[in-house]
């Protein structure tokens, strides 16, 4: 019964065997109606008041029953069938005193009761298999009781006939309706199996289908709606799946972390970002105390209501990160935590060092400009009074400090312009070797002054670079002057050249000076960081020299990397693309 066909032509099957059922037990019991009808008929019409009177009469005389019963047996109304109907004539207690058939007794029924009891027994049941009637007689001397039997055979016979014609009315039915009810059911399951197979399609996504429509009855209604509504789903689904993929891309890629936790503090979902800023992997045995329990208390949060938010600050591996955490809830579930992740450590570290750069330009311009302030009142209290070196001492001091005020806020201007991209760069095409060998010749001299052995040694073949030249010669410059500077008299610097790789071309300066601690190395490209800050102010640094070689080298494509160790030496190495 899984088969919609098979319901239908079971539905249709018991439909036919019921209305057939029904109209035979209608035909049958208005059959069995009717000759109960007409048999009482007859008798009513056979004993009217006259035959009753003439019953009595004859009840008087002798041989009573025979004489009666002939009288009735010629009354035409009556009927007399000696197959089916019999008439007998009885005494007062029932017993047969003369009959028109070989009965010699009777049943006793109600209605012969009812006679006994000088009342006319005329009740029969439809169900019964006999009509009957007692008429109680009364003679001069004696009571006789007529009584009229009817066994049916007439009725049985006829039902019996209507019955074969029903059951053979009833089996060809069956065979038509069976049929009709498999045309039908294949009429309806057609396009029913088509939306099947179309609702299987879609369930799996595939909107490629468009079923046919084949009628404009309800089955072909049914078909145009699930088309329409084939369209709007697939329409939908590539909405949500366009915005799934911008949120999916949004949240992978963005820069904050994005953690969400369960309302019982269980990972539910997370975003690279958050694993890194964490340091930590996530999955959904991590729970919300082991990350912020420090920051905030869950249930604290899941209390909340929207927009409010907690914010709050920890410190994870070094870094710091701020966090921002508000419950969340869906329609269909109860929400939970959602914490956004966001580093701030370059933030922080911007801000201390534009707090250290102010006062470092601060202290950097404070000293000359103290130096020329006291030997200027000094010369302008007493200049006639100075002797004329003293005097000319003192305007040198004044120059000379001016001069390192000059070179602070002219290294300072340089960085601005690389940093808003405004230095101008005079871009061409040079043999790198060149510039290394006149880098060279312009330091020989500074060197020898030291007493240093500055080498040089190049590689044939060294590649042209694509560039500033003068600003690439003025970092090379910077780094072999450092170099002299803070290698001891007598030291030794060499230079080499050549090429990394078929697309890299290096220059590196090596010494054997005082070398850098360790712990300065990671800030040495600090504006205004030194790691001897005496020898530096005595030698006329700034502290903004490889700032700036830094920023050119980025400018132009290049890098810039330092090795030391403190006490033995130092070496720079400076990588620039092939032309």
């Amino acid at each position: 019964m899984k088969s919609l066909r098979t319901k239908l032509v079971a539905i249709l099957v018991l439909l036919i065997v019921a209305v057939m059922t029904a109209v035979g037990s209608f035909l049958i019991n208005g059959v069995e109606s009717f000759y109960v009808g007409e048999f009482y008929d007859q008798m009513i019409a056979t004993f009217d008041q006259d035959f009753l009177q003439r019953l009595s009469r004859t009840a008087s005389d002798e041989n009573a029953p025979e004489r009666m019963k002939e009288l009735l047996m010629a009354q035409p109304n009556l009927g007399i069938d000696l197959s089916g109907r019999n008439v007998y004539i009885l005494d007062q207690n029932g017993a047969v005193l003369s009959a028109s058939g070989t009965e010699t007794a009777v049943r006793m029924t109600d209605n012969i009761l009812s006679a006994m009891n000088g009342e006319v027994g005329q009740d029969s049941s439809i169900v019964a298999n006999y009509m009957d009637l007692a008429i109680p007689i009364q003679g001069a001397e004696k009571h006789y009781i007529v009584y009229v039997l009817d066994s049916k055979n007439t009725v049985d016979a006829l039902n019996s006939q209507m019955l074969s014609i029903i059951l053979r009315a009833l089996a060809l039915g069956l065979l038509i309706c069976v049929v009709l009810a498999f045309v039908l059911a294949q009429i309806l399951i057609t396009p029913i199996r088509a939306l099947t197979v179309g609702t299987q399609q879609v369930a799996s996504f595939d909107f490629s289908q468009k079923l046919e429509v084949t009628g404009r009855d309800e089955i072909g209604t049914l078909t145009r709606n699930f088309n329409h509504m084939s369209r709007v789903l697939q329409n939908t689904l590539s909405e949500v799946e366009n915005e799934r993929n911008k949120l999916s891309t949004l949240f992978l890629h963005m820069t904050d972390g994005v953690v969400a936790f369960s309302p019982r503090g269980e990972v539910i979902h997370y975003n690279p970002a958050a694993v890194q800023m964490l340091g930590r992997g996530l999955d959904a045995s991590v729970r919300f105390e082991e990350l912020f329990s420090s920051a905030a208390d869950l249930n604290q949060v899941l209390e909340l209501k929207r927009p409010n938010s907690i914010g709050a600050e920890m410190q994870v591996r070094g870094r710091d990160l701020e966090l921002q955490m508000a419950p969340f809830a869906g329609e269909n579930s109860s929400g939970g935590v959602m914490v956004v992740i966001h580093d701030v450590t370059e933030q922080h570290k911007a801000a201390e060092t534009q707090r250290e750069f102010v006062a470092n330009v601060s202290h950097e311009l404070r000293t000359p400009l103290t130096n020329v302030k006291s030997y200027a009142e000094t010369l302008q209290d007493g200049f006639d009074e100075l002797p004329e070196d003293l005097r000319q001492n003192f305007l040198g001091v004044i120059v000379s400090e001016t001069d390192r005020m000059t070179r602070i806020v002219q290294d300072l201007l340089t960085l601005s312009r690389l940093d808003f991209g405004r230095m101008e760069m005079n871009i061409q095409r040079f043999p790198f070797a060149a510039a290394v060998e006149n880098v060279y010749r312009v330091s020989q001299l500074d060197a020898e002054r030291h007493g240093h052995s500055l080498s040089l040694d190049i590689a044939p073949d060294t590649g042209d670079v694509n560039g500033d030249r003068g600003r690439i010669e003025q970092v090379i410059i910077n780094i072999v002057s450092n170099a002299i500077k803070y290698t001891p008299d007598g030291g030794k610097i060499h230079m080499e050249a050549g090429n990394l790789s078929a697309e890299t071309v290096f220059v590196r300066v090596i010494d054997n000076g005082i070398g850098i601690p360790e712990k300065d190395l990671p800030r040495l490209f600090e504006r205004f960081y030194r790691v001897d800050k005496a020898r530096s102010r005595e030698s006329g640094g700034t502290g903004l020299g490889l700032s700036i070689a830094q920023q050119i080298l980025n400018q132009q494509n290049g890098q810039i990397s330092i090795d030391s160790v403190y006490g033995q030496g130092t070496t720079v190495t400076i990588t620039l693309p092939r032309a």
